[in-house]
């Protein structure tokens, strides 16, 4: 998922207030009304997949965050979009003879000096690209719900594995997480194959729109399908739920990247159950009912 984040001043951010009481659910994705998911924290409001963005998405309100895993040179897990340091850091002017500044090829100490922020806005200068267990335990300090993309993953051998380890060092693989606070997606088949192999417990998402034939495939390791926006329709929302999961359930599908109240309200009609966003407060507007 790709979307540009859109800045805004602080004074704006520290006045933001939840709009809409939660809803209950019985598990992930579950309520009378579609979840909202912060894409990349909320990242309209702070600079992506940083801490900043997970704080941003607690003070509207949003009780699922989603972010992107990728791997260190040395082996650390850090949340960032692009497998290039570059559109979102300083790396080019704090590393310039590292071209293409890919995230593999920089030790988490190295990432660790540069500036994830300032190209947000100087309110978020010092912002840093966090680990992946940084950024667990502050979704944890706001008791918020992951969607977590293990990202590149044929960048990254055996990076499945390391992402369960971290989880469940960081106590996200007991039974409150797993059964309403964690799901792990990816473009990758193969990865949520891998993932539901190792800890079948763990609820998945593949990215993108199989065909419908296609879905009960998928569904003997993928509880989610989770398209873009503009490739969905009402018939193949439908044709999802038809499908039973590798838990008993039916398919669910969380649809990206909604940022316009107009959008959000026409997916929410298809009956989608979830609906990721950079713009959680204008989502979570839009599906107010009367």
């Amino acid at each position: 998922m790709h979307a540009r984040a859109v800045a805004v001043t602080a004074t704006a951010l520290l006045g933001a207030v939840a709009l809409v009481p939660p809803v209950h659910d019985a598990r992930a994705g579950i309520g009378p009304r579609p979840e909202v998911i912060a894409h990349r924290g909320a990242s309209a409001q702070a600079p992506e997949n940083t801490l900043a963005a997970v704080d941003a998405a607690a003070g509207l309100g949003a009780r699922w965050v989603e972010n992107d895993v990728q791997r260190t040179k040395d082996g650390e897990l850090v949340v960032i979009h692009d497998d290039s340091l570059s559109r979102t850091t300083d790396v080019e002017e704090v590393f310039p003879g590292r071209a293409p500044w890919k995230v593999k090829d920089f030790t988490a100490a190295e990432i660790a000096r540069l500036d994830a922020g300032s190209w947000f806005g100087s309110a978020y200068a010092g912002a840093r690209v966090p680990t992946l267990k940084e950024y667990v335990r502050r979704v944890e300090r706001h008791h918020q719900k992951l969607l977590l993309e293990i990202k590149n993953p044929q960048l990254y051998p055996g990076i499945e594995q390391q992402t369960l380890k971290v989880l469940g060092n960081e106590g996200w693989l007991d039974r409150q997480h797993l059964t309403g606070r964690l799901i792990v997606q990816s473009f990758s088949a193969d990865t949520l194959r891998t993932v539901h192999d190792l800890k079948p417990a763990v609820t998945t998402g593949l990215l993108g729109k199989p065909s419908a034939t296609a879905l009960p495939g998928y569904a003997r390791f993928a509880d989610l399908i989770n398209p873009s926006y503009a490739s969905l329709s009402r018939d193949y929302v439908s044709a999802v739920h038809a499908v039973t999961g590798p838990h008993g359930r039916p398919l669910e599908v969380f649809v990206w990247t909604v940022d316009h109240a107009s959008v959000a309200r026409t997916v929410a009609g298809y009956g989608v159950d979830g609906i990721i966003t950079n713009r959680p407060d204008v989502v979570r507007r839009a599906l107010v009912r009367p």
